[in-house]
This record gives structure tokens, C-alpha cells and sequence, in this order.
């Protein structure tokens, strides 16, 4: 047991400061490594009534359901329709997935610690809520992602029911 909380630890230490980037509307973010599982293309999805705009609905990942988030209608983006560079960025939080859609993938970023600062503070004294950090590249900065903070816990909890609720209604047909 202990063996296996070390290499855990120890492949979480591997990953500190690495960061996949991704663009939207022509914006740099940037998730920690850690998060990610997998990124693939859009997938058909099933639009689920009575959700935020930016929950797209849910869709089939090898046998599990998983809800869509759009990122740009999270950020209050313009919505775009999505292209052959549109990807779904597949993401484990505590014991959620969610599949993110982003305009494109760029990059895994290693950053030193003396690259991450702390998001600085708005003129009116708010902070952006999603923003956990702000990664400095070169000239260039990437707004760093705190996925804890992407849905909140009721958002979460009503995808749960709902994913459940449509699987079970699925598996009596």
C-alpha cells in the first residue's frame, strides 16, 4: 500500500508545472496535465434539457455517458460552430469526467515555478473564478485553469442525475 501512494506521489511530482495549452477566440489556457485523459474529436452528443448553455449534453465515450462543456459559452464567448480543429478535451476531477470542447490544442507546457504567478486581481478587486494561475511563456502568458471551479458541485450533482437518468432510460429500450 504504501509502495503505491509513493508512485502516485512521485508521478504527480513528474507532472508539477506541465500544462496542456488550448485556444479559444484566440486566447491561450492552459490545463495541468494531471487533469487530462484524453483528447479526441467531436463525438455526436445528446443535448439534455434544462441545463446551462454551456453544457452541451452528454455523449458515449466507449460505453461511458460523460457531459460536454463548451468552454467558449463557460467564458461568455461567442458561440462558433465547431471544425475539423474543434477537439473535446477529456477531463477527471475528483470523481467526475467531463468532456471539454475547445477551439484547438496547442501544446504540453513544462513550467518552471518561477513561471506560474498567482492571477492577479481585477480593477474592482474580483478575481476570475476559473483562473487558478497565470503561466508566463517567453512574451507570451497563458491563463492557467482551476477545474475544481469549471462546474459547480450543484451543476455537477444534476449532470450525474442526468446522465444516470438517460442511461437507465436507454438500457429499458
Amino acid at each position: 500500500m504504501i509502495k503505491e501512494v509513493t508512485e502516485e506521489f512521485d508521478l504527480d511530482d513528474d507532472q508539477q508545472g506541465m500544462y496542456l495549452t488550448f485556444e479559444l477566440a484566440n486566447e491561450y489556457y492552459g490545463i495541468w496535465i494531471g487533469y487530462v485523459t484524453e483528447i479526441i474529436g467531436i463525438l455526436p452528443f445528446t443535448e439534455v434539457p434544462e441545463l446551462p448553455a454551456y453544457v452541451r449534453g452528454i455523449f458515449n465515450l466507449r460505453g461511458r455517458i460523460i457531459p460536454l462543456m463548451d468552454m467558449r459559452l463557460r467564458f461568455q464567448k461567442e458561440f462558433v460552430a465547431y471544425d475539423e480543429r474543434s477537439c473535446v478535451i477529456v477531463i477527471d476531477v475528483g470523481k467526475n469526467t467531463v468532456g471539454l470542447i475547445v477551439d484547438s490544442v496547442s501544446e504540453v507546457i513544462s513550467f518552471e515555478a518561477s513561471d506560474i504567478i498567482e492571477q492577479p486581481l481585477l480593477s474592482s478587486g474580483i478575481s476570475n473564478q476559473f483562473i487558478k494561475s497565470i503561466g508566463k511563456v517567453g512574451n507570451e502568458v497563458k491563463q492557467l485553469l482551476d477545474c475544481d471551479k469549471l462546474l459547480s458541485s450543484q451543476e455537477v450533482e444534476i449532470l450525474i442525475n442526468q446522465k444516470d437518468e438517460r442511461y437507465n432510460d436507454e438500457m429499458v429500450l
